[in-house]
């Protein structure tokens, strides 16, 4: 056949494909018994249109994939193809099912070469996901088992096939098709000659299934994110602050944004109120007002229904000082994240000290990580981050110098790709000539995706003018992640030699 005469069409069977769908599945089962009787596969068009699907040549059947819908902890389990045809040769289906079951794909053999199963297995994936189905489900015949019998047993022909040692017409291209063989099931269609009875169970896991659940607690998928690239400017008080604070919160709000994300050390300008010849006592001065953001800006988070990630403020615990931010819920609720690696500037200057706990944080937008600036330029806490699940990688940044800000940008863009989540990074511009240590400002705020199709080509959503007091905002679909962690052109957090390398954090935490 020249692939120039195709006219392929892919569509859902009907009652007067029978008389072609017949002679197909004649020519193609032949040696266990042809095609099955008129009225089970009208019955099967009549409870479940859409999975009786097929490929027509210039109006000649040519490919036919037939699906019911089943019990998935039923059909998960070992059964017989007996199991699925009812009384008069009818097959089972229930309409209340949470799982395909794969009957049969058959091709016309002129046609082999050109991928027509693909096609139906990609069409009963769409399928699958937009029904919300937990799984695909299948008997998969192996039919060149008969020629190795002799010499394997049947899990060991199953291996031999995995590993492409041995070609297996059916089992070869299911495995291809990211099916997974779960069991091996005995006597499951017993007149099957070439599989000598026997039979793989296959599963294909839809990564994107979400159990029924009340709609108020569905966790969202569709989630916009918002960052305010913070101008430092000469303030008189603390309330002063929080009015700049609340007025890009009410912005960020109005767009409907499920996050509101600050820079690090954005009320550094308060230092300026206090005596700058004694930089350890400046900053402590500054921690003073540390509660009150926290508390006003979690009001904030509440009144305004936005989440927000409070950049990052010092922290005076039991005479020790820290680099903190909050994030502030929504509901109320208040999380607290320590800055894990401390610059050489803030140990020296105003003896600063590391945190010792590092969490991944549930939100109702995604699982967020919070790596306030320097930390992000540690691969590990990516990598731990990834491993508890995170969605989205806040990082709150204060750098002075070009140089200095991309080692925060080149670092947290390779975080989003190592791990396959989203990065954001937010910081501040401007001069403050009067607060020692912090008189320059250089950022551009951005927001980085995984680096495969789905996402932008340069894996960068969203960026800020240079150097310029602005909002910037994002929208992130999390369903991207799930898919680009199972499917993608490269799966790291699947392919990482956990058995050669890992990452943890230490037991006392």
């Amino acid at each position: 056949m020249a692939h120039e005469e195709l006219h392929l069409n892919l569509r859902n069977l009907t009652d007067d494909d029978y008389p072609q769908l017949k002679a197909l599945m004649d020519l193609v089962y032949d040696d266990i018994g042809g095609a099955w009787p008129e009225d089970t596969i009208k019955e099967l068009v009549k409870q479940f249109a859409d999975g009786q699907i097929c490929i027509e040549d210039n109006g000649e059947l040519i490919a036919v994939a037939l699906t019911v819908c089943v019990n998935y902890e039923r059909f998960s389990n070992p059964h017989t193809y007996d199991d699925l045809i009812l009384k008069n040769e009818r097959i089972w289906h229930n309409d209340d099912g949470d799982a395909l079951y794969g009957l049969d794909v058959f091709i016309h053999p002129d046609y082999r070469g050109y991928r027509l199963g693909r096609r139906l297995y990609e069409a009963r994936k769409e399928l699958c996901r937009s029904r919300n189905f937990r799984a695909i489900l299948a008997g998969g015949r192996i039919p060149n088992y008969y020629k190795f019998s002799d010499q394997f047993t049947p899990a060991e022909y199953i291996e031999r096939v995995d590993r492409k040692e041995i070609y297996d017409p059916i089992l070869t291209f299911q495995l291809s098709n990211d099916f997974q063989v779960t069991r091996l099931m005995h006597k499951y269609l017993p007149e099957d000659q070439k599989s000598m009875g026997y039979a793989t169970l296959l599963e294909w896991n839809n990564i994107l299934y979400t159990p029924p659940a009340p709609v108020l607690k569905t966790r969202k998928t569709q989630v916009r994110m918002g960052a305010v690239q913070w101008q430092m400017r000469e303030f008189t008080s603390v309330d002063e602050v929080l009015k700049q604070v609340e007025y890009f919160v009410d912005a960020l709000s109005d767009y409907k944004s499920d996050f509101a994300l600050f820079p690090e050390f954005f009320n550094a300008p308060l230092m300026g109120l206090t005596d700058q010849l004694d930089q350890t006592r400046a900053i402590r001065f500054l921690a003073g007002f540390t509660q009150q953001f926290r508390d006003q800006m979690s009001e904030m988070a509440v009144s305004y229904n936005i989440n927000i990630i409070t950049g990052s403020m010092p922290l005076l615990d039991n005479d020790r000082l820290y680099n903190v931010s909050y994030l502030c819920h929504r509901d109320g609720r208040v999380d607290e994240q320590r800055k894990i690696h401390i610059t050489p500037h803030e140990r020296r200057d105003w003896v600063i000290e590391g945190g010792n706990q590092f969490e991944v944080f549930e939100t109702d937008a995604g699982r967020v990580a919070i790596l306030i600036c320097y930390d992000i330029e540690f691969p590990e806490l990516g990598r731990i981050a990834a491993s508890q699940g995170v969605d989205i990688i806040c990082v709150p940044f204060w750098t002075d110098t070009k140089n200095g800000y991309l080692r925060v940008r080149h670092c947290a863009q390779a975080r989003a790709i190592e791990n396959e989540c989203y990065v954001v990074i937010t910081g501040s511009v401007g001069n403050l000539p009067k607060v020692e240590n912090l008189d320059v400002q250089y950022a551009q705020s951005s927001v980085f995706s995984p680096s495969d199709f789905a996402f932008p080509h340069d894996a960068v959503m969203a960026e800020t003018t240079p150097n310029t007091e602005m909002i910037m905002f994002s929208d992130m679909d999390l369903e991207k992640l799930t898919l680009v962690r199972d499917e993608g052109s490269v799966t790291n957090l699947k392919d990482r030699r956990t058995d050669m390398y890992s990452v943890s954090k230490t037991s006392d935490q």
